[in-house]
């Protein structure tokens, strides 16, 4: 019988080791498998970080340092770049930053925010104001509207950016810029008062109208005394007179097209002119929108 209770009180004490082990053994794994998570939490968050600063890198260096004339992306028909602009903005790249300067529809738009609209209430600080641009459409009509410079993270990646109207209520928008294209350096330019005495020609950009006539490209130009002349010939013999700075000037010829000479006040800048059509049944004053660029002229021997 002692014998019989020896056993026992062994076997005891062996199951109650053995339960010790046991529940040791657990606790060991148990902890070594939180450590493990841990450590394979640590390593996503490195590697999170890693890839986050990568991409960050990989944004910075998409452009070189420069100005592009870039596409600018929205959600909305009424809430997007004017018309005179095709869609497009000027984004400046500087230091690996961009921004995308754009010119809306109106004046209509007072504020834009990067981010929602619920966020733009409380986060006045980092509101973007509007700037003052004049533009200058096809038929040679000019409107101020508001412009807006928006911070660009990345191209061809939509971001939210919301709007508040004269109405004083905020609106989400997503919008996004791409097909950058850089904007040439252009040339030297020349004063009025600097060109040499002479003839020359020069290239001429031509705006306004219906598009149904146009005045020739290059034209001939002549300086002298400090003074410039232009003598503009048009694709149509139906122009009477122009009106230059106030005056009127009569064609010095019709034939394959009213030819005038006319003053030249600047270069490299949009001058208005006023030419008058008989081509319809009442004679007609149109305005339009000449540039002397002076990166083209050419002497003439």
């Amino acid at each position: 019988m002692k014998k019989k209770s020896i056993t026992v009180a062994i076997l005891t004490i062996m199951l109650a080791a053995s339960t010790i082990l046991s529940g040791c053994s657990g606790s060991g794994t148990e902890t070594q498998k939180k450590t493990e998570t841990s450590v394979e939490q640590t390593d996503q968050k490195d590697t999170d970080q890693k890839e986050k600063e990568e991409k960050e890198e990989q944004k910075k260096a998409e452009l070189a340092d420069g100005v592009y004339k870039a596409d600018f992306v929205t959600d909305n028909g009424m809430f997007q770049v004017n018309e005179a602009y095709d869609g497009k903005g000027t984004l400046t790249v500087k230091d690996g930053e961009m921004t995308i300067h754009v010119s809306l529809r109106s004046k209509k738009i007072v504020n834009l925010y990067v981010g929602l609209a619920k966020n733009a209430k409380n986060d006045e600080k980092n509101l973007l104001e509007p700037t003052t641009d004049t533009v200058t459409y096809s038929d040679g009509t000019t409107e101020e509207v508001y412009g807006f410079d928006v911070p660009v993270k990345a191209l061809d990646q939509e971001f939210d950016l919301a709007l508040i109207g004269t109405k004083g209520k905020w609106y989400n928008h997503k919008v996004y810029v791409t097909n950058p294209t850089p904007v040439e350096e252009e040339g030297p330019k020349t004063e009025i008062s600097a060109l040499e005495d002479g003839n020359y020609t020069m290239e001429i950009t031509f705006e306004g109208g219906s598009g149904k006539a146009t005045i020739l490209s290059p034209v001939k130009i002549k300086a002298e005394g400090g003074a410039v002349t232009a003598t503009v010939q048009w694709d149509s013999p139906n122009y009477d007179y122009m009106i230059v700075d106030g005056t009127k000037y009569l064609p010095s010829s019709t034939e394959g097209g009213s030819v005038f000479e006319i003053p030249v006040s600047a270069f490299d800048e949009p001058v208005s002119v006023i030419g008058d059509t008989v081509a319809m049944s009442k004679p007609h004053e149109i305005e339009y929108t000449l540039t002397f660029r002076s990166d083209t002229l050419q002497s003439v021997e």
